[in-house]
Parts: C-alpha cells; structure tokens; sequence
C-alpha cells in the first residue's frame, strides 16, 4: 500500500498556515476583505488582518482603496476577483454544502494545474470520525480522484507532453506509470466517474465526478470523501448520481454567472 502523501508536520504553527493558506486564496481567487479571510481560516477578524498586514509588509498581497485585499508583486498573477476559480468555487459552495447534508461526508471542489490537483473548496461533514478539510491543498493529480478525471480529458499527445521523462529527470518516482494511467483513464472516460481507494491516503475513499464548461471541457471535479471503513460499494450508484446532480447544478450556475 502507497503511504500517504500528506503527513501534517508534528509542531504545526498556526501562524504560518494562516499566511500560507491567505497567500494561496489571494493567488488563486484574485481578492478578498478582512472579513472573508476571518471566515476562510476560521479566525477572528483581528487575527485575520494582522495575517495581511505581513501579507503586505513583504509584498506578498496589496489594498485597494476599496479595502480589498489582492495578490502582491512576489506572487507574479494577474488574478482578478472574477477569475475562474473564483467564479467556479462560489458556484459551488452552496451546492457543496446541500450534498453534505444529504450525504453527511466531506466534500471537495478541485482544479488541475498541470501535473498537480489543488483543493479550491472543501466542506467538511459533522461526523466525529471524518475526512478533514483539504482546502488549499495540493496533490500529484494521477493520484486523486478529480485529478484523473481532469486528467482523462486530455489527448493522448497532452498527456506525453505533461509527463515526458525529462520533466521527471530529478524526481522519478513521480512519474506515472503511462500506459497503466491511459488504461484508466479511458475507463474514466467511459464511467463517467472515479473512485480513490487509499490511493492519495491511506484509510480513505473518494469518489468524483466532472464539472464541465458549456462546451464539454472538464473545469473542475466535485468528489465525496470518507473514511474507508465507511464506503459501501453497494451505494456506488446514488453516490454518483447525486454528485452529478450537483456538477450540474454547479455547472448552470456557472453559465448564469458568466
């Protein structure tokens, strides 16, 4: 069995993950208020600002005179409040929010950047014994269930030039094996969904579907996770049902919005 890719260090500073986390929505999303990023980190206000205050002191993210705050030189992004992940993840988090009070798990909204899945929403369930949130995360994305799913919507050509060996020269044990990966993911392509058993961490199962543009291209995945001693592969079936309801959903809200 694979270990788990992420291992949460044994002395986390808080402080540093705040930064971290406030750093990567500013990147990502484009902006956000005092307010918005108390509520993200789950902080109060005051520890929220003193986070963008250092923010803005090393350059790391600006005010505008509206008093939003935007990312800083050091993060190199044009990003804009209605970027695409930002949009994608409004659209989502009510959605999100409905399917874990009918599923009662954690749920997911994932992106693709490249060879890598990063966790743009989560909302986690009220079970004591629960997967946590993931949000801000990022992970190889052959190795989550979303990511393969975005990954399955590449050629065959896409998918070489995104794991060519010389890209791996200092890390292959990373690489993918390509023709088992092609193998699933045609399966993907033909299932329409994708579980994760233990795949990304061990004791856990994720099971995704895709969020597509009104084009039919794969923006997103939307997944469910919990833990394995939970699964049930006899509820396989409405389990993705009602995670493509919400695609839909997520994906209609999308269209109006644009």
């Amino acid at each position: 069995m694979d270990k788990p890719l992420k291992t949460p260090p044994p002395y986390p500073i808080a402080s540093v993950d705040h930064a971290l986390r406030t750093a990567t929505i500013l990147q990502l999303e484009g902006g956000a208020t005092v307010s918005q990023i108390a509520e993200r980190l789950g902080v109060a206000r005051s520890t929220a600002h003193r986070v963008l205050a250092m923010l803005v002191y090393r350059d790391f993210a600006v005010q505008d005179e509206d008093r939003v705050y935007r990312a800083g030189p050091v993060l190199e992004l044009a990003s804009h409040s209605q970027s695409l992940v930002s949009r994608l993840r409004a659209a989502a988090l009510p959605h999100l929010h409905r399917i874990v009070d009918l599923l009662d798990e954690t749920t997911n909204l994932i992106v693709r950047t490249g060879d890598t899945a990063r966790f743009v929403a989560s909302v986690e369930c009220g079970q004591a014994v629960r997967v946590g949130s993931r949000e801000g995360m990022v992970f190889p994305a052959h190795r989550t269930t979303a990511g393969l799913l975005l990954l399955a919507d590449l050629t065959d050509a896409e998918l070489d030039e995104l794991y060519a060996p010389e890209r791996y020269r200092d890390r292959p044990a990373d690489r993918p094996d390509l023709p088992r990966l092609r193998a699933e993911l045609k399966r993907l392509r033909r299932n329409g969904f994708a579980v994760n058993r233990e795949r990304s961490e061990r004791g856990l199962v994720a099971v995704g579907v895709p969020v597509r543009d009104r084009d039919g291209t794969a923006l997103a995945g939307v997944s469910v996770s919990m833990p394995s001693v939970r699964y049930d592969p006899h509820r396989l079936q409405p389990l993705v049902a009602a995670l493509n309801a919400t695609a839909r959903a997520v994906e209609e809200d999308l269209r109006e919005g644009t």
